[in-house]
């Protein structure tokens, strides 16, 4: 196996493996990815606020929301399939990201606002923790990114894609697969290996970063590593809210 694996989608052997070095040219750093990657998640909180604003003013946000998944599934393939064109539609992705992460928030907080509330406060907390607990734990090779950890989190987290896009299939004639979505030990056990998958894709991540600074990659690969990067952490944090909403439900 190649050294060069991640779990997340955006972030595979293959885009450094098929990236271009111009002699003279700066170099993709770790610094570089990180600052981009902190540009990208203003972007996020900046749409994410308007659609938050615009559901508690009554508006209906639900076409923007469908709008804005479309429309960032389009541009996250764009990005992933032409990578020297992430400077330019990365920020694009934050945006529309932002605006479908803000609705879906707003949702959850209104839902649960009267049995859980500060639902959302509370995931977003947690999120940045585990962010912050896997780059130290990273960071001071508390783990490490082993071929046999990349194996292990590259085959769990496409085992949850391929289970996703089954529920979604099924979902569609009806037939719910109810842990994903309850309270129930199941559901909550279930919740939990998927945060933690997630989590660990962290690792990975920061990880490919690192590698991609080393081997001196092409300068808009930071744009590309800090897409991928927000493309997890966005996960994590949808997990960690449905988790917390599973609690809330069984008070």
């Amino acid at each position: 196996m190649a050294i060069f694996k991640s779990g997340n989608p955006a972030l595979q052997e293959k885009m450094f493996q098929n990236t271009i070095i111009i002699p003279g040219e700066d170099a993709m750093t770790q610094r570089g990815a990180l600052n981009k990657f902190f540009f990208l998640f203003l972007m996020v909180m900046a749409s994410a606020s308007f659609t938050w604003k615009a559901f508690y003013s009554g508006k209906d946000i639900m076409p923007w929301m469908i709008g804005a998944a479309i429309g960032g599934l389009i541009v996250a393939f764009a990005i992933i399939f032409k990578k020297e064109w992430s400077p330019y539609l990365a920020p694009a992705y934050g945006l529309l990201e932002g605006v479908f992460v803000g609705g879906i928030s707003a949702i959850y907080n209104n839902a649960f606002e009267k049995i859980a509330p500060g639902i959302v406060m509370q995931a977003v907390g947690l999120t940045f923790g585990v962010v912050i607990a896997m780059y130290l734990l990273y960071n001071f090779r508390i783990i490490k990114a082993t071929e046999r950890f990349r194996s292990i989190v590259f085959t769990a987290t496409a085992g949850v894609a391929v289970f996703y896009l089954i529920a979604m299939v099924l979902r569609m004639f009806g037939i719910d697969m109810p842990f994903i979505h309850e309270g129930s030990n199941m559901g909550i056990l279930f919740s939990l290996v998927i945060v933690a998958i997630a989590a660990m894709n962290l690792i990975l991540d920061f990880d490919m970063i690192e590698q991609g600074a080393t081997m001196g990659a092409p300068k808009y690969m930071e744009w590309y590593c800090a897409f991928g990067l927000l493309v997890t952490i966005v996960w994590l944090y949808m997990e960690i809210l449905r988790l917390l909403s599973k609690f809330a439900s069984r008070k």
